[in-house]
This record gives structure tokens, C-alpha cells and sequence, in this order.
């Protein structure tokens, strides 16, 4: 599926939750690549069923990234061509595959991309905030210091921003918000896609009252902190 002799990797988006995002293209792309390199092999085999997508799968993550790279780019430059895919969503973001892209752009392989679901821009597109520009932080870092430094100096920047957070540090990191802007307006979303979707919007101490209201929930949850108007 490459050029001039060359195969192509693909990073392909898959659904964050609702599996009727998965596009055409996708679904045609993994069907047709020699091999798919995936973040959980059985979390692609699930996908994989449901889309009657037979093509082979080898385990694609942190661990393993930089010692697959090299056996993948011999594999490319014979003509081999395969399809990066994450657990959930578009790969590389805040999800591995970086090294493998970074690899494939300095040895002269095609990259390209077959985009979909995107839990930031999902949660973005929901808030009704004003945004001509955001600044994405991923995950924040676990050290309390760390933390604190990288939300003040977000916070200080101006812009609206998003953070990726899980359920049992939400509490925390709405805490610290509180303290370093209490007026600041953001929004807590979560089940993006599914059933249970919601995005609720207030200040920090408004999400955290409305948290302690509910019981436990599990899954990744998006942040939206809106810009200084």
C-alpha cells in the first residue's frame, strides 16, 4: 500500500466508546494493511470481531515501542505496510506510537493518518466555551510539585486548556484548581461517546460538591479549563 517499494503505516483512530464512530476508511484500512500494531492486542480483537477485520495483530506499547521500531522499519522498507492503532481514540496522543512515527519520518516511510474519535476535541466541542486556540497537557505529572507547577503555569498562560485525568485523582486535581483559581470556570466530562455522556460545567468548588453527590465511576475522564476571557 506504499509507494516506490516502500509499505506505509497508518495511524488509524478507533472509537472512544461508541463503536458507530469508527469510520469507513478505518475499517477498510485495517483490512487491508499486512499487520496491525495495536496498544492491547485484545482490546483490538474485540474491535477487530465486530468489523470482521481478520488482518494480523502484534502488541504495540511502552514497553516494547523502541525494540519493535527497528524490526517494523526493515519490515516497511520491504514493502510491508501496517496500521497503528491505541486502545481508544487517535494514537500518539497521550497513547504510544511517537517512536514509531518519529522512525518511520527520519528514514523516509509514509506516514498517514485516517483520523476519528479524539476524546479532547470531543469534550471541547461540548463545553460552550469560546475557543479560537487551547493548549493540550495530557496527563498531569503524579508528583504533587510537578503538578502544581504545571497547572499554575497553564493557568497563568492564558489559553483554554485540556487535561486527561482518571476518576480517583479527580478529586485532587480539582482541589488544587480550587485553590489556584477559584473563579475559573471548567468542565468535567466524562463517558464521552456513550450511554451515560456527560459534561458538567462550574467552578471548582461547584464539580467538587457535585462529585461528592455521586457514586464512584470509573473510565477516563477530560478537563476543560476555559481561558481567561
Amino acid at each position: 500500500m506504499g509507494e516506490d517499494n516502500t509499505g506505509t503505516l497508518y495511524v488509524v483512530a478507533t472509537p472512544i466508546g461508541n463503536l458507530g464512530d469508527m469510520t469507513f476508511r478505518a475499517i477498510e484500512t485495517l483490512r487491508q494493511v499486512d499487520c496491525v500494531l495495536a496498544e492491547d492486542t485484545r482490546t483490538f480483537r474485540k474491535l477487530a470481531q465486530h468489523f470482521s477485520i481478520e488482518t494480523d495483530c502484534l502488541s504495540y506499547h511502552d514497553h516494547n515501542e523502541r525494540s519493535r521500531a527497528t524490526q517494523l522499519l526493515k519490515d516497511l522498507r520491504l514493502g510491508k505496510s501496517f496500521a497503528l492503532v491505541s486502545d481508544a481514540g487517535t494514537p500518539t496522543i497521550s497513547d504510544p506510537g511517537y517512536q514509531l512515527v518519529k522512525t518511520c519520518r527520519e528514514n523516509g516511510i509514509k506516514v498517514v493518518s485516517v483520523p476519528g474519535a479524539c476524546s479532547a476535541i470531543a469534550a471541547l466541542s461540548t463545553t460552550g466555551f469560546e475557543i479560537h486556540a487551547f493548549l493540550f497537557l495530557g496527563f498531569l505529572p503524579i508528583k504533587p510539585g510537578k503538578r502544581r507547577q504545571t497547572l499554575t503555569e497553564a493557568l497563568t498562560e492564558g489559553r483554554t486548556f485540556v487535561l486527561l485525568e482518571s476518576p480517583h485523582r479527580l478529586e485532587k486535581t480539582l482541589e488544587l484548581l480550587e485553590e489556584l483559581a477559584p473563579e475559573r470556570e471548567l468542565a468535567v466530562c466524562r463517558e464521552l461517546t456513550k450511554l451515560h455522556e456527560e459534561s458538567v460545567v462550574g467552578t471548582p468548588a461547584d464539580l467538587r460538591a457535585d462529585l461528592k453527590k455521586r457514586n464512584a465511576f470509573r473510565g477516563e475522564i477530560v478537563l476543560v479549563i476555559r481561558g481567561e476571557r
